[in-house]
């Protein structure tokens, strides 16, 4: 039933020299649900589809009944993974849900999350993780220490966390050890996990990612965003607070705190890596991103003849500087949404069509306009360069881009997989160099400040370091950080002596 293929993400592109331009990917998603008497793997998967943007490598959902754990994950899209056959099997009354896109450790089935492990006492642990460590080095020697890593082959800084709880709940409990263990860890970390009955969340203390908590009618719901929310039908409650651990059974709700809170969201959620019909921190995504446009407009101005957006990435800011500019908006481009996801590879032919792949210029919008073109970043600068290209090829005047983020200077270490600095185009080029790597007329970028103030939020409670390089949790070594860093190790540890087979916490997981 489980493959072993290891598809390109849809967030990815083949440039014409046959380069794969990467856009900016979030690291993952994650669900929770604690619902009696409803269909908590249904509700999952409904849940990780609204999800699914952020990540596209693998998903995975966990169900518990009181009495077991049973896990089911697989490489792919979430409608890819599962089945009515596959959901039917996920039976209980608490769900743990992931979709993922690897950011510490490789895109194989063995790094597909929920990640799951059993305490010495019996019990099963199944943890979805959302961020980016920058300890992971730390606690793997720990793990190491305490005899604990894993011999299924995963190698990320999710098992390790699930790994270190599992070794110390068999004495204290899950919510005991998950109140010593997460002190302990530095970075990003949106967590929803359970046991055979209790579902868990927790947040990091800066709050890097969003993580919201929903009211069913009967239970509750953690997700990474409110969209997910929605589409289940859960009424918004409220955020996760950063340094928050909640613990949801049949005795009610429960909330501790783990750490004193340190806000530092991620400004790039607003402008790329949310959903538009998302809210983070009372802010609508969507609003966020159109009132960027309208600053825009107003710190780069264009004599133009038509604003479009580089769709669907582009489209709120293109609305919002259509708006504040007078410019008439208009759709000059064609996205098709699928081209990502193709076993089949490009030919050489194919391939030297580049952008084509993914959009094509309406060329009796464009033909003879003078174009600004606004998109949400810039990160190599392939996809706009060939663009800019595409649309003089098809009969553009000017083409005046607009990026309604800051130039991307850094590498992100909280959960964001940027290229590496050395491939941003941003690195050690000033606006005009990039102007000409490019070939627009003109170029302008969003400030950092015109950012923050469309987020409405203070300057202090905001995540801008790919832009300013200002990391809020302090970075270790470069020897000691990076996405394979486990594999460069050998992997995680020796695992804990466990329940692998057998009920009582069965990790019934299918192997490819």
């Amino acid at each position: 039933m489980l493959g072993d293929h290891h598809e390109p993400s849809p967030a990815s592109v083949t440039d014409p020299d046959g380069q794969l331009e990467t856009e900016p990917r979030e690291e993952c998603g994650v669900f929770g649900v604690w619902a009696p008497g409803e269909d908590v793997a249904k509700l999952t998967y409904y849940g990780l589809y609204a999800l699914q943007h952020r990540g596209q490598e693998a998903a995975g959902i966990s169900a518990g009944d009181g009495r077991h754990v049973v896990v089911f994950k697989d490489l792919g899209l979430v409608s890819q993974v599962f089945d009515e056959k596959s959901l039917s099997s996920l039976q209980g009354h608490v769900a743990v849900g992931h979709c993922r896109y690897s950011t510490t450790g490789g895109g194989s089935w063995e790094n597909a999350q929920p990640t799951f492990r059993t305490t010495g006492a019996g019990s099963g642990i199944a943890l979805g993780h959302n961020g980016n460590l920058v300890n992971t080095h730390e606690l793997h020697e720990r793990a190491r220490e305490l005899g604990v890593v894993s011999k299924n082959g995963a190698t990320t800084d999710s098992d390790l966390i699930c790994g270190l709880l599992a070794a110390t709940a068999a004495d204290r409990g899950i919510e005991a050890a998950a109140a010593e263990l997460l002190p302990s860890l530095r970075g990003a970390f949106c967590l929803t996990f359970s046991d055979e009955s209790t579902l868990y969340a927790a947040r990091d203390p800066q709050g890097f990612r969003p993580l919201v908590l929903g009211r069913l009618e009967r239970g509750w719901v953690a997700a990474s965003e409110t969209a997910a929310l929605d589409i289940v039908g859960a009424s918004f409650v409220r955020e996760v607070e950063p340094g928050e651990l909640i613990a949801i059974d049949a005795d009610g709700i429960r909330s501790t705190r783990f750490a004193n809170p340190e806000p530092k969201g991620c400004i790039f959620e607003y402008v790329y890596l949310a959903r538009p019909d998302t809210t983070i921190s009372g802010r609508s995504v969507h609003a966020t991103r159109v009132d960027i446009g309208r600053r825009l407009a107003d710190e780069y101005p264009a004599d133009a003849d038509l604003v479009i957006p580089v769709p669907e990435s582009g489209t709120p800011a293109a609305i919002g500087y259509a708006q504040a500019s007078g410019i008439p908006y208009g759709q000059g481009l064609v996205k098709n949404s699928y081209v990502g996801r193709t076993f089949i590879q490009p030919s050489q032919t194919i391939r030297q069509l580049g952008i084509r792949l993914k959009l094509n210029p309406l060329r009796d919008v464009i033909r003879g306009k003078r174009l600004v073109v606004v998109d949400d970043s810039i990160v190599r600068g392939n996809t706009q360069r060939a663009l800019v290209r595409m649309l003089r090829e098809s009969g553009a005047v000017e083409v005046h881009v607009r990026i309604a983020s800051p130039p991307v200077r850094w590498p992100c270490f909280y959960g964001i997989d940027f290229a590496s600095r050395a491939e941003l185009v941003a690195n050690g080029a000033d606006l005009d160099g990039i102007r000409r790597a490019i070939g627009a007329d003109s170029l302008g970028y969003a400030s950092v400040d015109s950012l923050v103030a469309a987020a409405e939020q203070p300057r202090n409670r905001v995540c801008a370091a790919c832009f300013d390089g200002e990391y809020p949790v302090e970075l270790p070594d470069e020897a000691v950080i990076g996405k394979h860093m486990l594999e460069n190790l050998g992997g995680a540890s020796q695992e804990l002596p466990v329940v692998e087979a057998g009920y009582g916490a069965e990790d019934a997981v299918g192997r490819p």
